[in-house]
């Protein structure tokens, strides 16, 4: 008897250039401009930068500076997240008339498990094409996506036709597409591991499928089972309605280095405040505080303690950061703080069980 395989059929749904789009579309006189979403000054970062601006070389996480520099005529514009997050719940809502198993994972991206879906639609990239449509015409935003059998390669497959365009990989295409991958697009894969997979001879997913376990253990510690499962199309994570949060955190960037743990109080006791602010609007609390602290010199530090109990009270965080900032000296001057709180009550709920659905229908 011929043994049935099954498998889901995820979309994983990614937006293009969300915060700088949005930016463009409240404020036509943006559009066709590199716009940068974020500071200008030397203390700024770059949240998100428009497709225009990237081709400066402008990303994520680079310093105003350093994006001015590459790109003389950006625009910055400051984040409104109230806005952003809007949109975004309205792009959620056209997810959930498709299916209830939506994971999101930002403002601007999230799986969706359409393996049963409520348009009885039997395929998942006409499913795909018709939320995409529908988040341009209702919103005026471009969107991209991936489809696959698992996150893992749906995520993948969503970068290839970006931005406004999506790519398939149907389960008899699976082996061959991540066999030619090269290793550095493996989603997961940074620049530090992909340039040790290079040493190694590793420039590609055939070249990784050749390594037994015991070489990838060896190499990569834990990680090494991850990849050598992936490569073979191997994941067995299911897309979460209820994506358990693990942390809630608040930090800040300052204009002018603090020399002086009088002035790094003032600013935690702020940010306690902040992160007291943000926990209560989750509706979590946690046991481990930590101090995050980033010298001049960029290097970072952390200090961490766990409590006996939950807490998400100002005076006991703040308290307790005070006892992490005085625990050693303060070694160079400080350009960032920032506090976190983890072990939170939320780990206790239970996870949505794992839906394994016979397929019979095409991708």
């Amino acid at each position: 008897m011929k043994e049935i395989i099954t498998y889901r059929k995820i979309i994983h749904i990614d937006m293009d250039a969300f915060f700088a789009s949005v930016e463009q579309l409240d404020n036509p006189e943006l559009i066709g401009k590199p716009v940068a979403v974020g500071g200008g000054s030397e203390r700024g970062v770059v949240a998100a930068a428009s497709y225009e601006a990237r081709k400066f070389g402008v990303k994520s996480a680079m310093s105003g500076a350093m994006a001015k520099r590459n790109c003389p005529n950006l625009i910055f514009v400051k984040p409104r997240f109230s806005r952003y997050k809007d949109i975004s719940n309205k792009i959620r809502a056209i997810f959930y008339e498709y299916t209830d198993l939506v994971e999101p994972l930002s403002l601007d991206e999230a799986y969706l498990d359409v393996t049963v879906n409520k348009k009885g639609n039997p395929s998942a990239s006409l499913i795909a094409k018709e939320i995409r449509n529908r988040i341009f015409n209702e919103l005026h935003l471009k969107a991209s996506a991936g489809i696959s059998i698992n996150k893992f390669i749906a995520k993948v497959a969503s970068d290839i036709n970006k931005p406004n365009g999506q790519k398939t990989i149907p389960p008899e295409e699976v082996v061959t597409f991540l066999e030619e991958l090269p290793i550095e697009k493996f989603f997961g894969i940074g620049k530090v591991t992909a340039s040790k997979m290079y040493n190694l001879g590793i420039f590609n997913g055939k070249d990784l499928k050749e390594k037994n376990i015991e070489f990838l253990a060896k190499h990569f510690n834990k990680a090494g089972l991850h990849y050598y499962n992936i490569v073979r199309g191997v994941q067995q994570s299911e897309v979460k309605p209820n994506r358990i949060r693990k942390s809630v955190a608040a930090e800040h960037t300052f204009t002018k280095n603090l020399t002086s743990e009088v002035f790094m109080l003032e600013r935690l006791e702020n940010i306690s405040e902040e992160l007291e602010q943000r926990l209560i609007n989750s509706k979590v609390s946690g046991k481990t505080i930590t101090l995050k602290i980033k010298y001049s010199d960029f290097k970072t530090q952390t200090r961490s303690k766990t409590l006996p109990y939950f807490v998400k009270d100002k005076a006991i965080i703040l308290d307790t950061v005070k006892e992490l900032l005085f625990q050693e000296k303060v070694k160079n001057s400080v350009r960032l703080l920032g506090i976190s709180v983890t072990n939170l009550n939320t780990l206790s709920k239970k996870i949505e069980k794992q839906i394994n659905v016979q397929l019979k229908f095409e991708f």
